[in-house]
């Protein structure tokens, strides 16, 4: 495992695992931290071999948050960029889960807001806390929060820094899947599964027209879309998989 300033990365098997790991602390994410996190999900994206990437934390938390009296130290200019380093799961063209218990507070909550999935453990909570500091959540969290479970439930959870726990998270689509802590690991393992067999081109292709075209207006968003879908016709990934499909056979895609 390759160690950076608060976490550790390890690739085994297809798979990338980034874990949040600072013990005495919750496994709070530094300022450096975050710049070295987006240029790991920045290198990660570019190796052909990882076919899904999972954000954790070590222990019984994902993250209580950032390190507060750390951003006394730094300039405003560079506290206003700070959500380009967040969503670096967003731009990172491999599917990316976080795999959540424990503490989700703070920019941990925005974090996993940047990744597709968000698998959680039945213990967790979720936080955005900011406004208990004289201060608003900086890194996408007011933004992706809002398009995630609308205007009004945002402006509940933000403006009184509200708790959310793990039921109420899954009613509002915060978290993808919810289960035991004992079975989160498996849990998260059968969705690597399930995308690993899957065209690594489309899932590039959907997870960027996705995210690209959201709050676009809809003839935008078709027309990016039959883009997409007419490019992807000349991969081998789609002849692969037209072809096991009349063969009654599982494709083999190579990303292609």
């Amino acid at each position: 495992m390759t160690d950076y300033d608060g976490f550790g990365v390890e690739r085994k098997g297809g798979v990338a695992t980034i874990t949040l790991d600072v013990p005495d602390k919750f496994n709070r994410v530094s300022m450096n931290a975050r710049g070295e996190l987006a240029d790991v999900f920045a290198e990660l994206g570019r190796e052909d071999e990882v076919r899904a990437i999972v954000l954790t934390g070590a222990g019984t938390a994902f993250t209580a948050g950032g390190d507060i009296p750390g951003f006394l130290t730094r300039h405003p200019e560079e506290l206003s960029r700070l959500a380009w380093n967040v969503a670096a799961p967003e731009r990172c063209p491999k599917p990316v889960i976080a795999q959540l218990r424990g503490y989700c507070f703070g920019v941990g909550l925005e974090l996993a807001l940047a990744c597709d999935f968000r698998i959680a453990a039945d213990d967790v909570e979720l936080a955005l806390p900011e406004i208990k500091l004289g201060m608003i959540p900086g890194s996408g969290g007011t933004q992706r929060l809002a398009r995630l479970i609308g205007l009004g439930r945002a402006k509940d959870a933000i403006m009184r820094g509200r708790r959310i726990a793990a039921q109420e998270a899954f009613a509002l689509g915060l978290v993808t899947e919810l289960v035991p802590p004992a079975e989160l690991e498996a849990a998260v393992a059968r969705l690597v599964q399930e995308l690993s067999e899957l065209s690594p081109l489309a899932l590039r292709t959907a997870k960027r027209v996705l995210n690209q075209v959201y709050d676009a207006p809809l003839h935008v968003g078709i027309e990016i879309e039959g883009y997409a879908y007419g490019m992807l016709r000349s991969t081998d990934d789609f002849k692969e998989g037209v072809e096991a499909f009349d063969e009654r056979r599982k494709p083999k895609f190579e990303g292609r």
